[in-house]
């Protein structure tokens, strides 16, 4: 009988291939359609008593149709009855006009719409090639997965990973473990990456870098668009340029631009000028060295051991490490606490300008500082550091400048000089001498060293110098003085008491970095939308028990093949996370029981 059927089936196909095409009659089922063979060279073997073998004959490959699938080889063994085909040499497997696979060998399963190809595997869809050893496509989910490494050819980038999955009708590639992606200007490292080839958008997830000659960013999530050359990082996310460090809760970056953005919690670490800007917006322009920085603005500079404060509403830091300027724009303010044993310095106005390799500082606009317990204001204030200690050296007022120091003893006594210019010399940090210059006038209380008050100073004079001991009036020295007057406290009048111009801002003192902000309202923080990871969209292989796997005879693929292997990383997503968190807090619960 089995002879009779051979000759049967010869004779039918000899018929059909002179039509120039094979037909194969549908089984008879509900849910799946048989293969169709359009064209090749058919034989049987009897070594392959099941299987209808086509060869590529002088009209071209062998050419099989399937549900809206095409597949093209050099050979196939079609198996009729497991409606089951295994091809091999130069195999194309296309869908539609949108997916198509290349490989040496490709099996496909016309009952489950399954594929699995091996051999130097490409599959293509209109931005993308895939390249790999080892494919597995199924249909239904229209999905492809691979875990033996694979190659993603982008527009822009090649990407890497040793675990990858295709979604088709989202255009979307997810890759896991040792995720690359190489690209002329960078490349992207992350343990896990969500790849949407129509935009070139990648979302990372997990410790993740993207590295450049210029810069490195780091992140646990983010999105870069790898086309734009533009991404968003949160969570832990910093970049690293050659002389600076940005820190936010989100940043922007826009490789084109050479400018990065970032929001909340701001750090700009500067490790060669060891200095330190926080805040809660900032925007770097790299080609530019710029950092422009506000919302509680404060830079942070390391002096001998000491760290200098300074606050404005906005702060910009330019030139490159050896020509830093810092400058800070309205309601401005400075901080020095001193080493032990010192006495702060301090002071405000409302612009103030820093130039590091000067080593000056200046207060503009209403500027007020004061040194210890000397208050000391003038159109402009300067404060030079000494380039080779970077210790204060010597302070500059111009016009209308004005010192004033509170009597230890006295309520609403003060000692007062003014002059056109004044300029102060520093030793250790310590204002020990000062130098009033043109038009000047004192008032000062001069107490015995019982500190009793002797009387009230009151001189003129073209200068006077002043000697100060632990930031207090010790001794004064006058030059071509008018003739002055030392009176008795009871012969001053009260309404004479204070020289013209007088302001005292006592109440404004700043005695620590927390005064910086005194008197202003907290900034109003956007909330920071993270990234969640990924929805779970289920495993490729689903958990089906093996009697269940429907695995033709004549496959190559074996039951462990269509499962998931233990030692394999797995997709992190929501759910995954989620249920990490409630094992966590079930492990934390029964340890407190």
């Amino acid at each position: 009988m089995r002879r009779t059927y051979y000759i049967f089936l010869l004779l039918f196909f000899t018929i059909s291939m002179g039509y120039g095409q094979v037909t194969v009659i549908e089984r008879d089922t509900t849910q799946t359609t048989q293969v169709s063979v359009k064209s090749g060279y058919f034989e049987k073997k009897p070594e392959f008593p099941d299987a209808v073998i086509y060869t590529m004959d002088s009209d071209g490959q062998v050419y099989i149709v399937h549900e809206g699938v095409e597949m093209w080889c050099n050979q196939a063994y079609v198996y009729f009855k497991d409606n089951f085909v295994k091809a091999y040499g130069d195999v194309k497997l296309l869908q539609g006009d949108t997916v198509s696979m290349q490989s040496k060998y490709a099996e496909y399963n016309g009952n489950t719409s399954f594929a699995f190809a091996s051999g130097d595997v490409v599959l293509k869809e209109p931005k993308t090639t895939l390249k790999t050893d080892t494919l597995y496509f199924d249909r239904v989910k229209q999905q492809a997965y691979y875990r033996s490494g694979g190659t993603v050819q982008d527009t822009a980038s090649t990407l890497t990973s040793w675990i990858g999955r295709y979604y088709a009708d989202t255009k979307k590639y997810q890759f896991l473990s040792e995720v690359i992606i190489k690209n002329p200007e960078y490349t992207v490292k992350s343990p896990q990456l969500d790849f949407y080839s129509e935009t070139g958008g990648a979302y990372l997830y997990g410790p993740s870098t993207i590295e450049s000659e210029t810069s490195t960013v780091y992140c646990e999530r983010g999105y870069y668009n790898t086309r734009a050359n533009t991404g968003h990082f949160v969570k832990n996310s910093r970049i690293d340029y050659e002389n600076r460090t940005l820190y936010g809760d989100s940043i922007y970056f826009d490789r084109g631009q050479s400018f990065a953005s970032a929001t909340n919690n701001i750090r700009v670490l500067d490790t060669i000028n060891k200095s330190i800007i926080r805040g809660h917006y900032a925007e770097v322009f790299r080609a530019k060295d710029s950092v422009f920085i506000t919302k509680r603005a404060v830079a942070v500079t390391l002096q001998e051991q000491d760290s200098v404060y300074v606050h404005a509403d906005t702060l910009q830091v330019t030139g490159k490490p050896e020509n830093r300027v810092i400058k800070g724009f309205y309601r401005a303010r400075m901080f020095k606490q001193g080493l032990e044993g010192e006495q702060p310095t301090s002071g405000k106005c409302d612009s103030i300008f820093i130039d590091e390799k000067l080593g000056i500082t200046k207060l503009l606009r209403e500027p007020i500082l004061w040194s210890g317990e000397n208050q000391m204001t003038g159109d402009t204030i300067h404060l030079l550091n000494n380039k080779v200690t970077d210790e204060l050296d010597t302070l500059k007022v111009f016009n209308n400048s004005f010192l004033i120091q509170k009597d230890t003893l006295e309520a609403n006594a003060y000692n007062q000089v003014k002059g056109e210019r004044l300029i102060g010399l520093f030793t250790n940090n310590q204002l020990d001498t000062v130098n009033i210059i043109k038009n000047t006038e004192v008032i000062y209380y001069f107490r015995n060293d019982k500190n009793e008050l002797v009387g009230i100073d009151n001189t003129l004079s073209s200068s006077i110098q002043l000697y100060l001991e632990e930031q207090k009036i010790t001794g004064m020295k006058f030059i071509n003085k008018v003739p002055g007057k030392v009176y008795p406290e009871s012969e001053f009048p009260e309404n004479a008491r204070l020289l013209p111009g007088f302001k005292w801002r006592g109440d404004e003192r700043l005695f620590s970095k927390e005064d910086l902000f005194a008197g202003k309202p907290k900034p109003i923080l956007p909330k920071i939308k993270g990234i969640p990871l990924p929805e779970d969209e289920g495993e490729f292989f689903e958990e089906i028990d093996e009697e269940e796997l429907e695995i033709p005879e004549y496959s190559k693929l074996k039951v462990k093949d269509l499962k998931d292997r233990e030692d394999d990383p797995k997709f992190r997503t929501q759910k995954t996370d989620s249920l990490e968190q409630k094992i966590k807090e079930e492990e934390e619960l029964i340890k407190e029981q």
